[in-house]
């Protein structure tokens, strides 16, 4: 079972759960599904009736925490950390491995600099085992580490809850990349008739070089058989023409 299916049936159990709890009850449901290490989605969570209610209320931290898990980075847990629960080493891990989907999601060569900045990291042994053994194992990332050059060049990363605001970013980029793709494909079909015309141009031009070849070998054909038919003087008929002559 891949990622993608392993979610989807967390999702539906975590949606059913919430569904029937109310208020601090849904503490226990939140830090459950923060934690699970198969569990990287949290829109569909963040729009059962039951957890929107607490907006506003005292148990509102519940809803926070997993908006932050949606949506934000382990830099965003760092800055608003006074407002929220104190994570849980699960939580913390999950984090991180979300921090390194959203570095992912605007650039495929990330510096191991700015990831040993993102993830509180040390060293390049550390980072470089956090994304192995945490982030490509476990299947929201493929990609290579390159020493040399100090980054991971990633392949593929899961994609992420959409934030507010960017279903119409999405749209327009999408939107973008389809009229490009409309305008490419145009210029393929013009270079494709042109080089057909270009083709048909060749033959053309071919069609008569082999005429004229034909009409030139036709030529020398024709004057050799003149050459050879020409009547010629044998040595005897030049010696009486010139007797002939004298006479």
């Amino acid at each position: 079972m891949d990622i993608e299916e392993k979610q989807a049936d967390l999702i539906d159990h975590f949606v059913n759960q919430a569904s029937a709890l109310q208020g601090s009850a849904l503490g226990p449901l939140v830090a459950e599904a923060t934690s699970h290490p198969y569990l990287f989605a949290f829109s569909e969570i963040l729009t059962v009736p039951s957890v929107l209610q607490v907006e506003g209320t005292t148990n509102s931290v519940y809803l926070d925490v997993l908006r932050l898990f949606a949506h934000g980075t382990w830099s965003d847990y760092k800055r608003i950390s006074g407002h929220l629960p104190q994570l849980v080493p699960e939580q913390i891990l999950k984090l991180k491995q979300l921090t390194v989907l959203t570095l992912a999601e605007t650039n495929k060569v990330l510096p191991y600099d700015q990831l040993m900045k993102e993830l509180d990291v040390t060293n390049v042994r550390e980072l470089e085992d956090f994304l192995i053994n945490e982030c490509m194992y476990a299947g929201i990332v493929r990609g290579k580490l390159d020493q040399l050059r100090r980054c991971f060049e990633v392949q593929f990363a899961a994609g992420r809850d959409l934030r507010p605001g960017q279903l119409g970013s999405m749209i327009q980029t999408l939107s973008n990349w389809l009229a490009t793709s409309d305008n490419l494909l145009l210029s393929i079909q013009e270079k494709i008739k042109w080089a057909d015309s270009m083709s048909d141009l060749d033959k053309k031009h071919r069609k008569e070089v082999e005429d004229r070849v034909e009409e030139v070998k036709k030529s020398l054909s024709l004057k050799k058989l003149q050459t050879v038919s020409r009547p010629t003087l044998t040595s005897e008929g030049m010696r009486r023409s010139t007797l002939n002559l004298v006479e």
